[in-house]
């Protein structure tokens, strides 16, 4: 498959490259400007595209096969991953190309019945991380009236962090996915094989799914 990561160089996005060129496929790296390019895995095909320019979008997923979107907005500008995430839908549309989006949990509804999501319980996130989450849940509500791109929404657990990859976890949809003793986490690593697993078997087009232990 020849696959292009938006956010190549973040947490999420270095590992999924090297899990997609760890199977054989074809990966071309979208960074946003030349001083990025020395932060790249060895493997794969550089391309230089400013995710705020549809057009460029476009042109960088032009002859690719499936997209994935790992990108982020920095700390205290949380809320432009909205526009970053329009930017890659409406180029995704353009072309014709499926995408997925890696965006956050706060969409995920808690287990044992709760009526709150993660992001509307009071008493479930941090307050530093509650900018992010309301971030998240914007994006996810712009991707579910998307009617035009072939999207995927993924959601990790609520914690997510480097950690081994396993090859071994739980995929769900709409809820939280919890361990025995109640915590809910991924490693990036594993998440970053759930990401590859889905643009192999496309198995949510325009719906989201979650992944936890």
């Amino acid at each position: 498959m020849k696959l292009i990561v938006f956010g190549a160089t973040g947490d999420v996005g270095s590992r999924v490259v090297t899990e997609a060129l760890a199977r054989g496929h074809h990966v071309t790296a979208a960074v946003r400007n030349e001083a990025a390019l020395a932060k790249l895995t060895e493997g794969v095909r550089p391309v230089i595209a400013d995710a705020t320019d549809p057009a460029a979008l476009a042109a960088a997923m032009e002859s690719q096969d499936m997209a994935i979107s790992a990108l982020r907005s920095p700390p205290g500008r949380e809320g432009e991953i909205v526009a970053l995430t329009r930017s890659i839908l409406n180029a995704a549309s353009r072309t014709g190309l499926r995408v997925i989006i890696v965006g956050g949990a706060a969409r995920l509804h808690l287990p044992n019945g709760s009526p709150h999501t993660v992001l509307s319980d009071p008493d479930f996130l941090p307050e530093n991380i509650v900018p992010i989450a309301r971030a998240s849940m914007a994006q996810w509500e712009l991707c579910a009236s998307e009617t035009s791109a072939n999207w995927t929404y993924a959601s990790p657990s609520a914690l997510l962090q480097p950690g081994p990859r396993l090859g071994s976890f739980r995929i769900g949809t709409d809820t939280l996915l919890v361990d025995d003793a109640g915590k809910s986490e991924i490693s990036m690593e594993d998440f970053a094989v759930a990401l590859i697993d889905e643009a192999q078997s496309a198995k949510f087009p325009r719906a989201a799914f979650t992944v936890g232990y």
